[in-house]
């Protein structure tokens, strides 16, 4: 493993990201409750989407490498990324990690890789981070440039109702309504999502998408991806009131995991899913 890149990354444009992720909150975040539908679904996606081994992955906002991780036993040479200084720590010392092809501490807007250097683009984190879309057309024209010709990127997204779903699953004191109404009214309408008392158990800075814009920015000119698809991570599990509760049922789990399946690329659900996966091909 080899270190390369350096720099603040783009939790250095936005001081509550940095802040945010320096509580390490990512390392088991998906290991309960919605998380583990989260992650599981994404495991679903990047194995029916990407290349197939030994193919080369930037995992462009890698965290502390829990997709990583899975890649590598996989067989995929794996490069990482982070703009968090404690991620590319973790990254760094972590034993099963060791097989990481690179670690950067970096930018999704300017990567460390040559042209045409690797087979799949991951970026898991950094769109939603970037909430000037220059920034966020910078990171996929970057990912464009990085990707051999017919190469794949996969790219992450928070929906514009995230907030709104989120909330109708909380009771009693779980909400202060008066702090989360217009966080979530004013995410909603503008895409812009703000904590301005950067409260616990409500997200940092971001931007959040619908659908179809998510499709419109891969698509566009500066990244201009072809054959570009929206897929819903957690689609309507998203409002199941215990989600570790439903995941420790065999019987509950392949249900939902099913109906997630048959559901992904319905336009009409889209919308309700936390995140979703968007997947382009760069053109020859």
């Amino acid at each position: 493993m080899t270190d390369t890149g350096n720099g603040s990354g783009q939790g250095g444009a936005h001081a509550g990201i940095g802040t945010y992720y320096a509580q390490d909150r990512e390392h088991d975040r998906l290991t309960r409750g919605l998380g583990l539908i989260e992650f599981t679904r994404t495991l679903e996606l990047l194995s029916l989407l990407l290349p197939p081994c030994p193919a080369v992955i930037a995992d462009i906002g890698a965290g502390t490498g829990v997709y990583a991780r899975e890649l590598l036993n996989a067989g995929y040479a794996v490069h990482a990324l982070d703009a968090t200084p404690g991620h590319v720590a973790r990254l760094r010392v972590d034993p099963t990690l060791e097989r990481l092809s690179s670690v950067a501490l970096g930018d999704a807007r300017t990567l460390p890789y040559p042209d045409g250097s690797v087979d799949a683009a991951l970026l898991l984190g950094p769109l939603y981070h970037l909430t000037d879309p220059r920034d966020r057309a910078r990171a996929l024209a970057e990912a464009a440039r990085v990707l051999r010709p017919g190469g794949v990127v996969l790219a992450a997204a928070i929906t514009r109702a995230a907030d709104i779903a989120g909330d109708f699953t909380k009771e009693g004191s779980a909400l202060d309504e008066a702090y989360a109404r217009p966080i979530r009214e004013h995410t909603y309408r503008t895409g812009v999502h703000r904590n301005p008392e950067h409260r616990r158990g409500h997200f940092t800075d971001a931007y959040f998408h619908h659908p179809h814009e998510l499709a419109g920015e891969l698509a566009g000119a500066g990244a201009g991806f072809r054959d570009v698809s929206v897929y819903a991570v957690e689609g309507p599990a998203a409002l199941l009131r215990d989600p570790d509760a439903a995941m420790r049922d065999p019987d509950r789990r392949e249900g939902i995991l099913r109906a997630l399946r048959l559901t992904e690329r319905d336009p009409a659900l889209l919308g309700v899913s936390p995140h979703l996966l968007a997947a382009g091909v760069r053109g020859e």
